[in-house]
Protein backbone atom coordinates (compact mmCIF):
# COMPACT_ATOMS: atom_id res chain seq x y z
CA UNK A 1 0.00 0.00 0.00
CA UNK A 2 1.26 3.64 -0.26
CA UNK A 3 2.73 4.82 2.50
CA UNK A 4 1.33 8.44 2.24
CA UNK A 5 -2.23 6.92 1.89
CA UNK A 6 -1.31 4.66 5.49
CA UNK A 7 0.56 7.78 7.45
CA UNK A 8 -2.55 9.97 5.93
CA UNK A 9 -5.21 7.58 7.83
CA UNK A 10 -3.53 6.68 10.73
CA UNK A 11 -1.01 9.37 11.48
CA UNK A 12 -2.77 11.94 14.51
CA UNK A 13 -2.29 15.74 13.28
CA UNK A 14 -2.84 16.63 16.49
CA UNK A 15 -1.45 15.87 20.14
CA UNK A 16 -3.63 12.89 21.41
CA UNK A 17 -4.44 14.76 24.97
CA UNK A 18 -5.66 18.00 22.39
CA UNK A 19 -7.92 14.78 20.44
CA UNK A 20 -9.56 13.91 24.06
CA UNK A 21 -9.80 16.92 25.25
CA UNK A 22 -12.20 18.52 22.27
CA UNK A 23 -14.86 16.00 22.97
CA UNK A 24 -15.06 16.79 26.34
CA UNK A 25 -15.53 20.19 25.72
CA UNK A 26 -18.45 19.70 23.15
CA UNK A 27 -19.89 17.25 25.11
CA UNK A 28 -20.19 19.23 28.42
CA UNK A 29 -21.17 22.65 25.73
CA UNK A 30 -23.96 20.57 24.10
CA UNK A 31 -25.04 18.80 27.44
CA UNK A 32 -25.56 22.99 28.98
CA UNK A 33 -27.21 24.11 25.40
CA UNK A 34 -29.55 21.22 25.24
CA UNK A 35 -30.84 21.52 28.82
CA UNK A 36 -31.40 25.62 28.35
CA UNK A 37 -32.62 24.75 25.21
CA UNK A 38 -35.53 22.58 26.77
CA UNK A 39 -37.35 19.46 26.80
CA UNK A 40 -38.57 19.93 23.52
CA UNK A 41 -35.54 19.74 21.78
CA UNK A 42 -34.91 16.16 23.09
CA UNK A 43 -38.00 14.55 21.56
CA UNK A 44 -40.89 15.90 20.18
CA UNK A 45 -39.78 17.50 17.27
CA UNK A 46 -40.80 19.65 14.32
CA UNK A 47 -39.23 19.67 11.12
CA UNK A 48 -37.60 22.98 12.33
CA UNK A 49 -36.03 20.91 16.23
CA UNK A 50 -34.86 18.42 13.78
CA UNK A 51 -33.02 20.71 11.42
CA UNK A 52 -31.12 21.92 14.57
CA UNK A 53 -29.92 19.07 15.54
CA UNK A 54 -28.78 17.33 12.27
CA UNK A 55 -26.76 21.24 11.80
CA UNK A 56 -25.37 20.89 15.21
CA UNK A 57 -23.71 17.57 14.55
CA UNK A 58 -22.08 18.70 11.84
CA UNK A 59 -21.13 21.76 13.10
CA UNK A 60 -19.26 20.90 15.98
CA UNK A 61 -17.38 18.33 14.13
CA UNK A 62 -14.80 20.29 13.59
CA UNK A 63 -14.29 21.19 16.87
CA UNK A 64 -14.31 17.85 18.03
CA UNK A 65 -11.60 16.45 15.12
CA UNK A 66 -9.67 19.66 14.67
CA UNK A 67 -7.46 19.87 11.79
CA UNK A 68 -6.76 16.30 11.63
CA UNK A 69 -9.08 13.99 9.13
CA UNK A 70 -7.22 10.64 10.34
CA UNK A 71 -9.40 7.30 11.29
CA UNK A 72 -7.19 7.50 14.44
CA UNK A 73 -8.22 10.56 15.50
CA UNK A 74 -12.08 10.08 14.79
CA UNK A 75 -11.68 7.02 16.60
CA UNK A 76 -10.02 8.97 19.41
CA UNK A 77 -12.82 11.52 19.41
CA UNK A 78 -15.75 8.71 18.92
CA UNK A 79 -14.45 6.69 22.11
CA UNK A 80 -13.81 9.75 24.22
CA UNK A 81 -17.85 10.99 23.74
CA UNK A 82 -18.75 7.26 24.09
CA UNK A 83 -16.30 7.28 27.32
CA UNK A 84 -17.46 10.62 28.96
CA UNK A 85 -21.22 9.45 27.85
CA UNK A 86 -20.80 6.43 29.68
CA UNK A 87 -18.91 8.37 33.21
CA UNK A 88 -21.88 11.29 33.31
CA UNK A 89 -24.91 8.41 32.90
CA UNK A 90 -22.97 6.25 35.69
CA UNK A 91 -22.45 9.55 37.79
CA UNK A 92 -26.09 10.77 37.56
CA UNK A 93 -27.27 7.67 38.08
CA UNK A 94 -26.34 7.87 41.87
CA UNK A 95 -26.41 11.69 42.00
CA UNK A 96 -30.37 12.39 42.08
CA UNK A 97 -30.16 16.13 43.00
CA UNK A 98 -27.14 16.84 39.92
CA UNK A 99 -29.18 14.23 37.54
CA UNK A 100 -32.52 16.85 38.22
CA UNK A 101 -30.13 19.81 37.86
CA UNK A 102 -28.78 18.74 34.27
CA UNK A 103 -32.24 17.17 32.97
CA UNK A 104 -34.74 19.20 34.89
CA UNK A 105 -37.64 18.13 36.20
CA UNK A 106 -41.50 17.06 34.91
CA UNK A 107 -43.33 19.60 33.90
CA UNK A 108 -47.52 19.24 33.75
CA UNK A 109 -49.39 20.54 31.07
CA UNK A 110 -52.55 19.39 31.59
CA UNK A 111 -54.06 19.47 35.11
CA UNK A 112 -57.39 18.02 36.13
CA UNK A 113 -58.51 18.03 32.65
CA UNK A 114 -57.40 21.90 32.25
CA UNK A 115 -54.94 22.63 29.87
CA UNK A 116 -51.88 25.09 31.34
CA UNK A 117 -51.23 27.37 28.39
CA UNK A 118 -48.07 28.91 30.39
CA UNK A 119 -46.80 25.52 30.89
CA UNK A 120 -47.16 25.10 27.29
CA UNK A 121 -45.57 28.32 26.45
CA UNK A 122 -43.06 28.53 28.88
CA UNK A 123 -42.06 24.34 26.66
CA UNK A 124 -42.70 26.07 23.39
CA UNK A 125 -45.33 23.44 22.67
CA UNK A 126 -48.41 24.03 20.26
CA UNK A 127 -51.49 23.06 21.71
CA UNK A 128 -51.98 21.22 17.92
CA UNK A 129 -48.26 19.46 19.05
CA UNK A 130 -50.09 18.58 22.47
CA UNK A 131 -52.91 16.93 20.66
CA UNK A 132 -50.56 14.97 18.06
CA UNK A 133 -48.92 14.05 21.36
CA UNK A 134 -52.19 13.23 22.98
CA UNK A 135 -53.34 10.83 19.20
CA UNK A 136 -50.29 8.85 19.09
CA UNK A 137 -50.94 7.61 22.55
CA UNK A 138 -54.63 6.65 21.70
CA UNK A 139 -56.91 9.47 22.56
CA UNK A 140 -59.74 10.86 20.15
CA UNK A 141 -58.90 13.98 22.12
CA UNK A 142 -57.26 16.54 24.58
CA UNK A 143 -60.97 15.84 26.44
CA UNK A 144 -60.29 12.21 27.37
CA UNK A 145 -57.19 13.90 29.41
CA UNK A 146 -56.83 14.13 32.84
CA UNK A 147 -53.43 14.97 33.05
CA UNK A 148 -50.22 15.46 30.54
CA UNK A 149 -46.60 15.63 31.90
CA UNK A 150 -43.84 16.42 29.94
CA UNK A 151 -40.39 14.43 31.52
CA UNK A 152 -37.15 15.26 31.25
CA UNK A 153 -36.38 13.52 28.48
CA UNK A 154 -39.15 15.15 26.47
CA UNK A 155 -41.70 12.47 26.02
CA UNK A 156 -44.91 13.19 27.18
CA UNK A 157 -47.07 10.94 29.20
CA UNK A 158 -51.27 11.71 29.13
CA UNK A 159 -53.35 9.89 31.91
CA UNK A 160 -56.78 9.16 31.12
CA UNK A 161 -59.76 10.83 32.78
CA UNK A 162 -61.39 8.61 35.26
CA UNK A 163 -65.51 9.08 35.95
CA UNK A 164 -65.94 9.91 39.48
CA UNK A 165 -68.33 7.37 41.10
CA UNK A 166 -71.25 10.02 41.38
CA UNK A 167 -70.77 9.81 37.84
CA UNK A 168 -70.45 6.18 37.47
CA UNK A 169 -73.59 5.56 39.60
CA UNK A 170 -75.53 8.10 37.69
CA UNK A 171 -74.45 6.47 34.11
CA UNK A 172 -75.90 3.14 35.15
CA UNK A 173 -78.75 4.62 36.78
CA UNK A 174 -79.51 5.73 33.40
CA UNK A 175 -78.25 2.51 31.78
CA UNK A 176 -81.36 0.88 33.96
CA UNK A 177 -83.62 3.44 33.34
CA UNK A 178 -83.36 2.77 29.44
CA UNK A 179 -83.60 -0.99 29.89
CA UNK A 180 -86.77 -0.47 31.67
CA UNK A 181 -88.12 1.84 29.71
CA UNK A 182 -87.30 -0.85 26.84
CA UNK A 183 -88.95 -3.68 28.40
CA UNK A 184 -91.79 -1.59 29.12
CA UNK A 185 -92.20 -0.52 25.27
CA UNK A 186 -91.98 -4.51 24.12
CA UNK A 187 -94.92 -4.79 26.83
CA UNK A 188 -97.39 -2.38 25.59
CA UNK A 189 -99.55 -3.67 22.54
Amino acid sequence: MDSKLLHDMFFLGLPTAEKILRPVIVYAFLIVGLRLAGKRELAQLNPFDLIVLLTLSNTVQNAIIGEDNSVTGGLIGAATLLVVNHVVVRYLYSHERVDRLVEGDPDVLIENGVIKLDRLKNELITIVELQSAAHKQGFGSLDEVDRAILDPGGSICFTAKKPTPDRARHDELISRLDQISAQLAALRP
